[in-house]
């Protein structure tokens, strides 16, 4: 037998990039680069190898307008222009990949440079365009940013399909522009199984990380900007017996919660449940929405087939839109809707996501139909079923609702994904409907998740199919390879700041990982667990990540073992069977390997790590130091 433990130690990604920018900007101090002999930094952030950071000093204040020379024609160019100074740091973004890029400097006062920045091809687990069908004119200066469901990259795609931003690190889950122009999506982090996040992040365009909103939770599926800059973070209480059915209210400059809606207040937990609820994640919320007309939440629980809105003060249940079908009458007289209007084409939403609220009230979703029953009888085989965006126009005072639009019935099966995806309102008969989970085998629409399907298999496909459809024409459709969470059209500049310098912050707090009590007598033994167990020790500043290999019912501990005393943590090696899967970044393809987070809040000092299997204690070899 071999014996063999893989140990890392890494900064958090935050210290990494403010040790390569110190690095970069030192240079340019001391090297004085002019507009002929500019500092060319590409990759600044180590993690969007399609961009670059262009820095030089000119003698009188100028403005500079960058342009990205497009591969075909001039109108494929891309162009942006920065507020007049002398010292001159400019974001490049938009590179193509594997390709000598021109991109043209020029200065207000008629001076200007060329310079060629050449590019690699990208990694293998970027998903490629398969097809799209739209136009220049159509997407402008926009381009179609999808954020991953697996364990391909997020990526930015142009009319044509090209990749022209992505992010080497698997951001979690939806990507929102803030008000000042970054990026808000989950941090890259594990922290639980089977895909929460530390917390979620602030990133700009070139891939540097402001700030790391830790939570005790985890963060989950999705967020949302205030008016204030303060942030409601989908979360879950990691206490209870429950998750993915509570939502925080984070200080945007502190990362302090400051306030909490548990939806086990509002909502029975054991009625109506969809075709994939348990009660252990009984409501499955995946989407939050603040709508300012009402001062209330908007949300999508995907196990109970249910778009509720509670109070924002209050935490009251205002109404629920769903079908009523299951739940208590008494419920259903109160806060239940009446089908009007052409009620033999309207359908209700089953396992929906990513709600919103439009401007004059109405709700949409992304219709997964996954199902498409409340009783087991009436289920709907995938092979049989259709997903689509809907539009919903509510009477509150009436307690009536009304199909008003849909898109994506018509095209039945191969439409069809059973999780994740988006809608997008623009304007009024202007939406996106992107269903990013669609997936076959041999052929049809497959029985399981596409997180949970064998990519290797040559009979499996994962695809996405984003389209724009306005005045009932679609305008812009594309098809890509494997599946991503959401869709968001976004233009690569923003006309606020476009990077600021400075080290990034880690606010908020992870939550102090449970010990478990009992203290197994077994026997201790100074030598290494067998390599089978595959043991790995991934450590950063505020946390470690263990992995290894077990057989089914294997007893597994953790053991950490210091001058402040023992910690013990119990590992849990029983098979899980996940019913919701909407992110696969952190699934192993070996059911029998596990990961486990233990993060060093309540821990100081310096630990030796032991591992019980069965009945020895190992060494690990390995310590960490916390605080």
């Amino acid at each position: 037998m071999s014996n063999c433990i893989t140990y890392t130690c890494e900064d958090h990604l935050i210290t990494s990039q403010a040790k390569a920018e110190k690095a970069f900007l030192a240079d340019f101090e001391q090297g004085g680069y002019t507009l002929e002999n500019p500092l060319v930094v590409e990759n600044p952030y180590l993690i969007n190898p399609l961009c670059a950071l262009v820095m030089f000093k000119t003698s009188e204040e100028v403005s500079v307008t960058v342009t990205v020379h497009g591969k075909r024609i001039q109108r494929e160019d891309l162009s942006h222009t920065f507020a007049p100074a002398k010292e001159h740091k400019l974001p490049i973004l938009g590179l193509y990949e594997d390709f000598s890029n021109k991109v043209e400097i020029k200065l207000s006062n008629g001076s200007s440079t060329t310079l060629t920045i050449k590019t690699a091809k990208l990694p293998a687990r970027v998903s490629r365009c398969r097809h799209i069908s739209t136009s220049i004119d159509y997407l402008k200066n926009n381009f179609m940013f999808l954020s991953t469901a697996g364990k391909n990259s997020p990526a930015a795609y142009d009319y044509k399909g090209n990749i022209r931003w992505m992010l080497t690190v698997n951001t979690m889950f939806d990507l929102k522009r803030a008000e000042n122009g970054n990026l808000l999506t989950g941090s890259p982090r594990f922290c639980h199984m089977p895909y929460n996040a530390t917390g979620l992040i602030e990133i700009d365009m070139l891939g540097k990380i402001y700030k790391e909103y830790r939570l005790p939770g985890s963060y989950h599926h999705d967020q949302w900007e205030m008016e204030d800059g303060n942030l409601l973070i989908l979360t879950q209480d990691m206490h209870s017996d429950t998750v993915e059915d509570q939502c925080v209210l984070v200080d945007r400059n502190t990362g302090e919660i400051l306030k909490t809606w548990d939806f086990k207040d509002v909502l029975p937990q054991d009625v109506a449940g969809s075709g994939s609820q348990d009660a252990h994640d009984w409501f499955h919320n995946n989407a939050v929405w603040y709508d300012k007309n009402t001062n209330a939440l908007v949300l999508s629980g995907r196990h109970q087939d249910a778009i509720i809105s509670i109070d924002y003060d209050s935490g009251k249940l205002n109404w629920i839109l769903g079908d009523p079908e299951g739940w208590p009458q008494e419920m259903v007289d109160k806060y239940f809707f009446t089908p009007v209007g052409d009620v033999e084409n309207f359908d209700w939403q089953y396992e929906q996501h990513a709600c919103l609220v439009t401007p004059t009230g109405d709700i949409m979703c992304f219709d997964n139909g996954q199902f498409r029953a409340k009783s087991k009888e009436n289920y709907l085989k995938n092979s049989e079923n259709f997903s689509r965006g809907v539009r919903y126009r509510i009477d509150t005072d009436k307690m009536e609702i009304e199909q008003v639009w849909q898109y994506g019935k018509e095209r039945g099966p191969e439409f069809f994904s059973p999780y994740i995806c988006n809608v997008e309102y623009y304007e009024d008969g202007h939406y996106m409907v992107h269903s990013g989970g669609i997936g076959y085998e041999n052929g049809l629409p497959a029985d399981s998740l596409g997180s949970f399907l064998d990519k290797n298999d040559p009979n499996v496909e994962l695809r996405s199919v984003t389209i724009e459809e306005k005045n009932g024409v679609v305008l812009y459709e594309m098809e890509t390879e494997g599946n991503f969470y959401r869709a968001e059209k976004l233009p690569l500049y923003h006309d606020g700041e476009n990077v600021s310098f400075g080290p990034g912050q880690l606010l908020g707090k992870l939550d102090v990982t449970p010990t478990f009590d009992t203290d197994p007598e077994v026997e201790e033994v100074n030598e290494l667990p067998d390599s089978w167990h595959n043991i790995i020790i991934e450590e950063d500043e505020d946390r470690f990540v263990f992995h290894g290999k077990f057989e089914r019912g294997t007893l597994a501990m953790l053991c950490l073992e210091g001058d402040e005393g023992k910690h013990n943590y119990f590992i849990n090696t029983a098979a899980v069977r996940h019913l919701a899967m909407c992110s696969g970044a952190f699934l192993e393809d070996d059911d029998r390997d596990v990961k486990f987070n233990v993060s060093k809040e309540g821990l100081k000092g310096r630990y030796t790590l032991k591992l019980i299997i069965n009945e020895k204690k190992y060494h690990l070899g390995i310590s960490i130091f916390a605080g």
